[in-house]
C-alpha cells in the first residue's frame, strides 16, 4: 500500500506551471526595478548608452588603425574627432536644410490638410487644426521629452554635458577594449565567467550589426527618396530626405511618418498625379529596404519581428520620450542576443553525451 504522505499535492504539469509563473515574475520584478533605476539616473545612464551604440558603430574604424600600426590611444583620438567633424558637419547640414524648407513644408502640410478637408469634412477639418498647431504641438512634445530626460537645468546646458560625457565614454571605450573581456571575466567568479562572457559579446555584437545595418540602410532611404523628390521637383527635398535619414533609426514608424510628410507635401505643392508618384517613390523604397537591403545589410544581427519591434518603441518612448525610441531597438537586439545565446547553452547541456565504445572481450 503506497504510503500517501509521500505523494506530491499537486500533479506534475501543475507545479511546472507554478514553477514557471515564479519565474516570469521573478524576471518581469527585476526588469521592473532595473527600469526604474535607469529612469531615476538617466542623466548617467543615457550618456553610458549613446557611447555603446557609438562604441558599436565606430569599433570597425578603431580597429582598422589599430592594425595599420596606430596607437591605442592615438586611435581612439582619432575616431572621436573625426567623429566630432562628421556628426557637426551632418547636423550642420540637416538643421540648414530644415530651417531652409521648414516654412515651406508646413505651408505644404497646411495647403494638404486644408484640400483634404474639402473632401472628407469633419476628419479633414481636424487634419487642418493639427497642421496649423504643427509648430506648437511639436514644441509642446519636445519640452516634454525634454523635461522628461533633464529637469531643473538648462536644457541646452545639460545636454550638451551629456553630449561631451557620452564622446568621452566612447574614447574610453574604444581605448580600453581589448581589455573588457579580461575585466568582465574577473568580475564573475567560478565558471560562469565564460558564459557571462559569450552573452556580453552577443548582446554588443547584435547593437553593432544593428547600428552599421542602420546607418548604411538609412544613408541609401535618405539618399533615394531625396533624389527621387528632386527628379518630381517636390519644394524641401533636401530637408525632406534628411527626414527619412533620421526616421530610419526608429524603425518602421520612422519610416511611415517621414514617407507620409513627403507625399502630403507633393499633394499640397504639386497636385494629385506628383502625389502618387512620391508616394511610388517612397513605396518602392521601403520595398527595396524589406525585400534587399534588409536581408543583405542587417543578415547577421538578431532578427525581430516587426510587432516586437513596435512594442519595444511603444515602451522606449514612454519610458523615455525621444531617446527611449531611438533607445528601444539596440537595447532590444542586445537582450535578443543574450537570449540566443542562453538557448544554444541550454541545448547543448541537454545533449545526451556519446556513449563510449565497448571494450573488446578479452582474447
Amino acid at each position: 500500500m503506497q504510503d500517501s504522505s509521500s505523494s506530491p499535492l499537486l500533479p506534475e504539469a501543475v507545479r511546472r506551471f507554478a514553477a514557471w509563473c515564479v519565474v516570469i515574475l521573478l524576471a518581469c520584478g527585476v526588469g521592473y526595478v532595473v527600469v526604474l533605476l535607469c529612469v531615476q539616473f538617466r542623466t548617467a545612464v543615457i550618456p553610458i548608452l549613446l557611447a555603446l551604440l557609438g562604441t558599436a558603430l565606430l569599433r570597425p574604424l578603431h580597429r582598422w588603425m589599430v592594425r595599420a600600426g596606430v596607437q591605442r590611444s592615438l586611435s581612439a583620438g582619432l575616431t572621436c574627432v573625426a567623429v566630432v567633424a562628421v556628426v557637426g558637419g551632418a547636423v550642420y547640414i540637416v538643421v540648414s536644410a530644415l530651417i531652409d524648407s521648414g516654412d515651406q513644408i508646413i505651408a505644404s502640410l497646411r495647403i494638404a490638410a486644408r484640400d483634404l478637408g474639402k473632401h472628407f469634412g469633419a476628419a479633414g477639418t481636424s487634419l487642418d487644426d493639427i497642421a496649423a498647431n504643427a509648430r506648437e504641438l511639436l514644441s509642446k512634445f519636445g519640452s516634454t521629452a525634454a523635461s522628461g530626460v533633464i529637469s531643473g537645468v538648462g536644457v541646452v546646458g545639460q545636454t550638451l554635458t551629456m553630449a561631451v560625457l557620452a564622446l568621452l565614454l566612447v574614447f574610453f571605450f574604444l581605448r580600453d577594449s581589448d581589455r573588457a573581456a579580461g575585466k568582465l571575466r574577473g568580475l564573475v567568479p567560478g565558471d560562469s565567467g565564460d558564459a557571462v562572457l559569450a552573452m556580453a559579446r552577443r548582446a554588443f555584437g547584435g547593437v553593432e550589426g544593428f547600428m552599421r545595418g542602420t546607418t548604411l540602410i538609412a544613408l541609401i532611404d535618405a539618399v533615394c527618396i531625396t533624389v527621387g523628390l528632386l527628379v518630381l521637383k517636390v519644394p524641401g527635398a533636401v530637408g525632406l530626405g534628411a527626414l527619412v535619414f533620421v526616421g530610419a533609426y526608429i524603425p518602421y514608424l520612422g519610416a511611415f511618418i517621414s514617407g507620409a510628410v513627403a507625399v502630403l507635401v507633393a499633394l499640397a505643392d504639386r497636385g494629385f498625379l506628383i502625389a502618387l508618384w512620391a508616394l511610388g517613390v517612397v513605396l518602392a523604397v521601403q520595398v527595396l529596404e524589406g525585400n534587399v537591403l534588409q536581408p543583405m545589410i542587417q543578415s547577421r544581427t538578431v532578427q525581430m519581428h516587426p510587432a516586437v519591434v513596435l512594442i519595444a518603441i511603444t515602451a522606449g518612448a514612454s519610458v523615455a520620450g525621444i531617446v527611449g525610441m531611438l533607445m528601444a531597438v539596440p537595447v532590444t537586439a542586445a537582450v535578443f542576443g543574450i537570449v540566443d545565446e542562453l538557448r544554444q547553452r541550454h541545448a547543448a547541456s541537454a545533449e545526451p553525451a556519446p556513449k563510449a565504445p565497448p571494450e573488446p572481450e578479452p582474447s
